[in-house]
């Protein structure tokens, strides 16, 4: 066992959802000792910064329970289980931006919080290749807008983009289209 991994003793499971699990592992420290971990499992999901031929990203507004706010994300979604990555972003983009991709690229994974939850998102970009209306999901709503890169920037700098994967995937791009220019 490396020094800084811990072992599994026992999973207790306390939930079985929809969308999510939560459980209970008993485990063993690197020092021999025992302790908890609280974990939440979910499936992952998946975001995608599409860029229009004029450097604008389609943004979505939605109701976000938790938060109780209305929240602008880029557009995302939850994977199904099994489910290819770069299959569900380009179903997320089509039915919340209404929009398909060309030259796709992986920006890497997101952990939203490894403390306690094993979700991982795998963050996309895009070039916007044909754009139409959107056609979301049954009980989802949202309204989709268009914001320049740059602009988006100073969103994400300011605190308007509080959700982790949109400030991620918006700074990503933004360095990455700086990289090109020099």
């Amino acid at each position: 066992m490396n020094f800084l991994e811990e072992k599994t003793l026992t999973e207790t499971y306390h939930f079985k959802g929809k969308i999510i699990n939560l459980r209970v592992d008993d485990v063993e420290l690197p020092d021999g000792s025992t302790s908890i971990r609280e974990i939440i499992e979910h499936p992952g999901g998946v975001c995608v910064a599409a860029l229009t031929a004029d450097g604008r990203l389609p943004f979505v507004r939605q109701f976000r329970y938790p938060y109780k706010e209305v929240v602008t994300e880029l557009p995302a979604g939850k994977l199904e289980r099994g489910e290819d990555p770069l299959d569900a972003v380009k179903r997320e983009l089509a039915e919340e931006v209404g929009a398909h991709g060309a030259n796709w690229r992986s920006m890497g994974k997101l952990y939203p919080s490894p403390g306690y939850c094993g979700e991982i998102i795998h963050l996309y970009a895009c070039d916007i290749d044909i754009a139409g209306e959107s056609h979301p999901d049954e009980g989802e709503f949202l309204e989709v807008e268009y914001i320049a890169l740059a602009d988006a920037v100073q969103m994400a700098l300011d605190g308007k983009l509080p959700d982790a994967k949109t400030q991620t995937l918006v700074l990503k791009l933004w360095a990455e289209s700086q990289q090109k220019n020099h």
